[in-house]
């Protein structure tokens, strides 16, 4: 279940682009997944992540996803790559950029694509919808809240001024 390398669309396509955002993963941290990284919880699932500075941390996926993935396995065993090249072992960095680029092409969107944009987005739309910055923090895997404050950006549409009573309200 490789990517062909053309424009082609297919399945561990799609999941890559789908476990970038909804998990945030780092494109290394992707690329390195095997079977026995992802285990069943639930509807959903839990992947155990291998990140910077050598730390372990596991992200939950819903059931969506985690089909999604799973379908990917095939007749693979335990500790195979869950993201597999042409020549049979782990996904290149390469390749999913590529695969990324790919995606954002036929989604017409422009600039700057990549799977770090997609990690980004991940965190940005999280914070957005109310996730706690320490929750992302450890879902990102950042040594520190600091690093994860990045994320937090001003809209234009709102203000800190808006969330204080005004003269009508004292």
């Amino acid at each position: 279940m490789q990517s062909s390398g053309n424009d082609a669309f297919n399945a561990s396509d799609r999941a890559i682009i789908r476990l970038l955002y909804f998990a945030g993963l780092r494109v290394s941290e992707l690329c390195g997944l095997k079977w026995r990284d992802l285990k069943s919880r639930g509807d959903g699932g839990q992947i155990t992540v291998f990140g910077k500075g050598d730390k372990t941390r596991t992200v939950l996926v819903d059931a969506g996803i985690w089909r999604e993935i799973s379908g990917l396995k095939g007749n693979a065993k335990h500790d195979d790559p869950v993201f597999v090249s042409g020549k049979g072992g782990h996904l290149c960095r390469s390749m999913v950029f590529h695969i990324v680029k790919n995606a954002a092409k036929r989604a017409l969107i422009e600039g700057n694509v990549s799977p770090h944009w997609l990690r980004h987005s991940h965190a940005s739309h999280s914070l957005d919808r109310g996730a706690p910055i320490h929750l992302l923090q450890k879902t990102l895997g950042h040594s520190s809240v600091a690093i994860t404050e990045m994320y937090l950006h001003a809209r234009p549409t709102d203000s800190s001024g808006l969330y204080l009573p005004d003269d009508d309200d004292e």
